[in-house]
């Protein structure tokens, strides 16, 4: 099994949730700098040219919380998703779509919008994207009020996914005030041993 990673990209998620389970891998970083991710051999693995790329046998997949349902999938033993069929499988797909579609788009737009020098910068739109984000933030700080996670009793693929979402957004947008269980929620998915050594590029 082999994950193709750079630093401080979605790769670290798949990257993290393999620290997780413990099983072997190849990590195979590639330079952003230095045009690794526009090489042919990459365009071959993702025609976008972004990571993280997974390849698994014969399974080649990109798209960081598709490579994680997968994993997760592909390794019951290790708990990190509930039964099929499950209440828990059924919320596990629910945060995975949320922290795609409601979490990480105002990110995304934000982190572009913060680009120019401070000067430049669009400070209505920047505001309204915050909101955005910390719209989403507080849907999942009223979910995690008396549950230690959000898809059962045990941290599993929607916590590790919906956490490195949620991290990158309090980071950009400067905190996640008022919301005291999310902010519990996501100190102890940072805490993680795992978590650790999949940033610690």
């Amino acid at each position: 099994m082999k994950l193709y990673y750079a630093p401080r990209t979605r790769a670290t998620r798949p990257r993290w949730l393999l620290e997780e389970m413990g099983v072997p891998y190849e990590l195979v970083r590639l330079d952003r700098a230095a045009g690794a991710l526009r090489t042919p051999e990459h365009l071959a693995r993702h025609p976008m040219g972004r990571v993280p790329v997974l390849e698994d046998g014969d399974a080649r997949l990109f798209e960081s919380a598709a490579i994680c349902l997968w994993l997760a999938e592909r390794f019951p033993e290790k708990g990190m998703l509930p039964p099929a069929g499950t209440p828990g499988r059924a919320l596990t797909y629910q945060w995975l779509f949320f922290a795609m579609d409601e979490l990480e788009p105002p990110l995304e737009a934000l982190h572009g919008l913060l680009r120019p020098p401070e000067g430049e910068r669009d400070a209505a739109a920047i505001e309204a994207q915050k909101a955005r984000f910390l719209e989403g933030a507080r849907v999942l700080d009223l979910a995690l009020r008396g549950r230690p996670f959000l898809a059962g009793d045990a941290f599993g693929v929607a916590d590790l996914v919906t956490g490195a979402v949620a991290s990158w957004g309090k980071a950009l947008v400067g905190g996640i005030d008022g919301m005291p269980a999310l902010a519990a929620w996501l100190a102890g998915v940072k805490a993680r041993p795992a978590w650790k050594r999949a940033i610690a590029d």
